[in-house]
């Protein structure tokens, strides 16, 4: 699963044809926003999602995870800019604006959302009904009213509902996860909202404990931004032990809500195995 993920980030990767030169420090900023990935879980769920629908047309899968992955790479490197959280560090490394300035790392961010979509594109070729599908999906949890944009937007607002905030700023990518992947393979999206919004917010959950009971060299980021950005979060709403025993709820609603399918078992262990990862929380830290 890893190698094929990998592969199809590399192959779709600035795969538009080049004509004359390029501006090589923004390219390298790209590729080192994306390489080396973090857990990939993302694009990770959305090709296990496929296989469980039949996988028919992998270079559509392959394609759409990529996609997805690239928007969520233009995510952290926009969300750790000045005007944000001003990230230091990302995935154990200085954060792109960090590493090439900010400007170069807007422009990256911006030419990774524009390639996702022109990834999606490239695939209509196979099948327009699902090329066009998926790019409905993506733009629909990529932007507003619902998407990672209105997440971003809720942190200005003087009153956040932590529900409608998690569920824009983490939860819509694993919607897009479950129901992408379903998508790929010719199947109803619609059935695997529940799924997707699950595992969104045990990720997001389990973010806010990184955040609280972490370091900068444990989880490979700047740690600490809720507090100092005074964000609200699932450690304010629950305290730690209250936010730890939400987390167990919501990932066993996750596995009950896998929707019937032929490869539902499989998919159901790799909920699991999630689950057992996110689960894995002491005093001192808690490991994703």
């Amino acid at each position: 699963m890893t190698s094929r993920i990998e592969q199809a980030i590399q192959r779709n990767l600035c795969s538009s044809s080049t004509i004359g030169k390029f501006p090589e420090s923004l390219r390298s900023a790209i590729e080192y926003s994306v390489f080396p990935g973090g857990a990939r879980i993302r694009p990770t769920i959305l090709i296990s999602v496929a296989k469980a629908c039949g996988d028919d047309m992998p270079e559509i899968t392959d394609a759409a995870g990529s996609a997805l992955e690239m928007i969520h790479c233009a995510s952290l490197v926009h969300d750790d800019l000045p005007c944000f959280d001003d990230g230091d560090t990302r995935r154990g490394k200085p954060t792109v604006h960090k590493a090439y300035g900010e400007n170069t790392a807007v422009l990256a961010g911006d030419s990774l959302i524009i390639n996702a979509f022109s990834c999606l594109a490239s695939v209509s070729k196979y099948s327009l009904i699902r090329s066009a599908n998926l790019t409905l999906c993506l733009s629909k949890y990529a932007g507003f009213p619902n998407g990672i944009c209105a997440g971003q937007g809720w942190e200005n607002e003087a009153n956040i509902d932590l529900k409608s905030y998690h569920m824009s700023k983490t939860g819509a990518l694993f919607i897009a996860a479950t129901q992408m992947g379903a998508a790929s393979a010719g199947h109803d999206p619609d059935p695997w909202f529940e799924l997707g919004a699950r595992i969104g917010e045990a990720f997001q959950v389990a973010d806010d404990l990184i955040d609280v009971l972490s370091d900068d060299i444990s989880s490979g980021k700047s740690v600490g931004q809720d507090e100092k950005n005074n964000r609200p979060n699932a450690i304010r709403e629950f305290g730690v032990e209250g936010a730890k025993r939400h987390l167990q709820d919501i990932l066993a609603g996750a596995i009950s809500s896998i929707p019937s399918c032929p490869g539902e078992g499989e998919l159901a262990q790799l909920v699991k195995m999630q689950a057992a990862k996110m689960l894995e929380i002491n005093d001192s830290k808690i490991i994703v």
